[in-house]
């Protein structure tokens, strides 16, 4: 197994132990129930198109670092953070979607909903890891630490200068192929690398096998703030049935106790009774 694998493993390894929340608005309640499915969104889309490029900006830093220090691979650094670059916006699909550890936050009511308009969805982890592997995804805990988040750009710098000199003559061949070969484990990294004015949604995200040939994938497309979004569905029903939450969040809301009715009875009429039942986010709701 090669030295980026093994650190992608690792990164990976982490089990979620208490319920992951969904935030979405009311439409989004309404697609997930009816689909039995959530949107996994290209992460080059999420949050501004800022994801990827903050791995990009990463690499960039600690290339530049080393050339100044009188790394000696200089040419081979500059042709990966040239590469990174562009690889970050036409290379290779991976597609997301997010999950809370905490499902009452007034910034991700603010950010994932309409006034008056949200829910939290609430998983038990387990089940949400069932999904996952049935579908080839994996869940990956998101890191913001920025000593944690340059370490790891460190180990991958390495394993590059590692992985193309066991490369043969033609030295830029075999830098394009060592590029190539950890292309998917790169993307898998950059998905749950986070700028750290993230830290408070603590997110774990649920990440789909990379792709590579888009011609063959379900890839389907929704409008977003000023552009088509790519997505994929990730399955939430289980042999046929509803999917199984596990506890929700109304968001703040003018209309507490009709709000709160609909929901129940919404839930209800396609099966879904959450185990630990659905809580008012008890914010005061103030209308934008």
């Amino acid at each position: 197994m090669r030295e980026i694998e093994v650190l992608t493993r690792d990164l990976y390894a982490d089990i979620p132990q208490s319920t992951l929340y969904h935030y979405t608005t009311f439409s989004g309640l309404l697609g997930i129930v009816r689909s039995q499915a959530l949107w996994a969104s290209d992460v080059r889309y999420m949050n501004d198109s800022a994801e990827l490029r903050h791995t990009a900006d990463l690499i960039g830093a600690e290339v530049r670092e080393r050339i100044d220090g009188g790394q000696a691979n200089s040419g081979l650094l500059s042709q990966f953070a040239d590469w990174v670059a562009h690889r970050i916006t036409n290379g290779h699909m991976l597609f997301g979607a997010s999950f809370r550890s905490h499902g009452n936050l007034l910034s991700q009511w603010r950010g994932y909903s309409s006034p008056g308009k949200g829910v939290s969805l609430g998983f038990c982890p387990d089940y949400i890891l069932d999904c996952a592997r049935r579908q080839g995804f994996m869940i990956g805990k998101c890191i913001y630490e920025p000593s944690r988040q340059r370490a790891l750009i460190r180990q991958v710098i390495d394993a590059v200068e590692r992985l193309a000199a066991g490369g043969g003559g033609d030295r830029q061949a075999a830098y394009r192929e060592a590029f190539a070969a950890m292309e998917a484990d790169l993307l898998r990294i950059a998905a749950i690398l986070k700028h750290p004015s993230f830290r408070e949604e603590k997110e774990w995200r649920v990440v789909s096998p990379v792709i590579a040939n888009t011609a063959e994938a379900p890839i389907l497309f929704r409008e977003g703030h000023a552009m088509l979004v790519p997505y994929i569905e990730f399955d939430l029903s289980i042999a046929g049935k509803p999917p199984a939450m596990d506890h929700l969040y109304l968001g703040p809301t003018a209309n507490v106790n009709i709000s709160m009715n609909s929901l129940h009875m919404f839930l209800k009429q396609h099966g879904i009774v959450p185990l630990r039942g659905i809580d008012y986010c008890q914010i005061p709701f103030r209308q934008r």
